[in-house]
């Protein structure tokens, strides 16, 4: 169960970190706490697992990728750590993971794939096709964006 403290610190965290040296310190201002209190709330906040990480988020649209595909792959059981670490490293996936295959549809292995084009990124599955051995996949191209937003919690807090 998270104290008072806590739960201000995490109410503050919810929103864009600055690009600065000291992403902290604005937030630390605006909770009324000394920075490197913040920070050490923060990390011990981390080390109980309640906080796993901090995310960048890019905006793709506005950084000039229009193209979008959600790549569903059948990847063996015994070849998903090896074709994972693959398509993870490659520069225009930028999500990869492995999940349950649900009723009819086969896939277990998910990336998302950005491009200029439709075909930027049918050529990109192609090339992770032929580099990882896994040619049974579907794309699922991205016609809106409907939503972009970070989880919010203690909502009901004042700022």
């Amino acid at each position: 169960m998270l104290n008072e403290l806590e739960k201000k610190v995490v109410h503050g965290l919810q929103r864009d970190l600055e690009v600065c040296s000291r992403p902290f310190q604005e937030i630390a201002a605006e909770l009324e706490l000394d920075e490197e209190i913040l920070v050490t709330v923060i990390q011990h906040l981390m080390e109980q697992g309640y906080i796993r990480r901090f995310g960048a988020t890019i905006r793709h649209r506005i950084s000039g990728f229009q193209a979008n595909a959600m790549a569903a792959w059948v990847v063996p059981a015994a070849e998903v750590e090896r074709v994972g670490h693959l398509m993870a490293a490659c520069r225009e996936v930028t999500h990869c993971y492995e999940r349950q295959v649900a009723g009819p549809w086969p896939y277990n292995m998910f990336t998302m794939i950005h491009g200029r084009t439709q075909e930027e990124c049918e050529a990109i599955a192609r090339r992770l096709a032929a580099q990882t051995g896994i040619a049974d996949y579907e794309l699922l191209f991205s016609d809106v964006e409907l939503k972009k937003t970070t989880m919010r919690y203690f909502q009901n807090r004042e700022r």
